[in-house]
Order: structure tokens, then sequence, then C-alpha cells
């Protein structure tokens, strides 16, 4: 299914940014400064990128359609993704206000951040693996084509109303930058 490819695909986006805030941990705990700008960029991806923009998709289309084939929102897949979706976005808001203090000079503020960046890896790593294992073989199973070109038309729309036209490509040229600044890949 095409829409399920493109949250697969979205996934893969997320994790190296995942790997990016693993980096930016480790930097952290050893005393290290990280750029503002960078702690800037990531919480706008993390805010707009994986929350409004694949959230989104999940939770006002994807989670709806599965819902109406039969499967239960509550006790099971789809109440415990939105459950961490939930999660995800009080652990972003502390982690947002953290980065405030730190850029705001509070040295005290690199602890916190670090133990809610870890939190939110955590939390994220195990997240898709679910829905890449479990939610995403439902969904290929109990989806048609036409529901599948319908999600399809619903993400694109979602996408240039919600971050705008040629944001999802500034978004991956800033992974780009980060992978390589803090990973030493990418190119």
């Amino acid at each position: 299914m095409d829409a399920i490819n493109d949250l697969k695909k979205e996934h893969e986006g997320i994790r190296l940014m995942l790997q990016v805030l693993q980096a930016v941990s480790r930097k952290l705990g050893r005393g290290e400064r990280i750029n503002a700008q960078h702690l800037g960029g990531i919480m706008e991806f993390l805010s707009i990128f994986v929350d409004k923009c694949h959230h989104g998709k999940e939770e006002e289309f994807l989670f709806p359609a599965l819902e109406a084939s039969g499967i239960p929102r509550e006790g099971g897949p789809i109440g415990a993704m939105l459950a961490e979706h939930d999660q995800g976005r009080r652990i972003v808001s502390e982690l947002r206000d953290a980065v405030k203090s730190y850029n705001s000079g509070d040295k005290s503020a690199a602890d916190s951040i670090k133990s809610r960046i870890d939190a939110y890896v955590e939390l994220l790593t195990q997240h898709i693996e679910k829905e890449n294992t479990v939610l995403f073989v439902m969904a290929d199973a109990r989806l048609d084509t036409a529901k599948d070109s319908e999600l399809v038309k619903a993400f694109e729309r979602l996408e240039n109303e919600r971050i705008g036209a040629g944001k999802h490509e500034e978004f991956h040229e800033f992974l780009h930058e980060l992978d390589h600044e803090y990973l030493g890949w990418g190119g």
C-alpha cells in the first residue's frame, strides 16, 4: 500500500532523528555544548514533522480507516498508538522547556534535555517498531486499493496544509546536515 509505504519512509527519517538525538544526549552527558540553532531545528522537526505531519496522518486518516475496517480503538493497537502519541507530546513539551532554559544559559538544563531525549528515543523506537510490525501489517491486510488511494490523497493534502510546500524537503536537508554533524555520515 502506497499510504503505508509513505508512513514507513517517514519512520526512516524519524529513526535518523532519533540517532541524532542519541548523539546529542551523549554530547550533553560529556558536558559539550550543543548548537542552539540545531536544537531549535530539532524541536521544529519533532513538533511539525513528527507530530503535526506524521502523527496527524495516522490520527486523522489511517486510524479512522482502520476502525471502519473493524479494528477497535479501545483495548486495541489504535488506542495504544494514540496513548503513545500523547506521551510523546508530553515529553517534547518538557524537552522544549528544557531547551529554552539551556539556550538562556542555564547549564543545569542539559541534564533535563538529556533525560527527556533518552525517554523520547526509547518511546519512539518501540512505537515505530509496533507500528511497522503490527499496525501497518493489519492495514495492509484490511484496506483495499480504493482506500489506499484515498489515504494517499489525504496525506498529501495534510502535508500541504500543515507544513507547506517544500517544507518536507527542508526537513530532509536539515536531517542530512545533522546526520553529517552528529553522526559523521550523510556524505
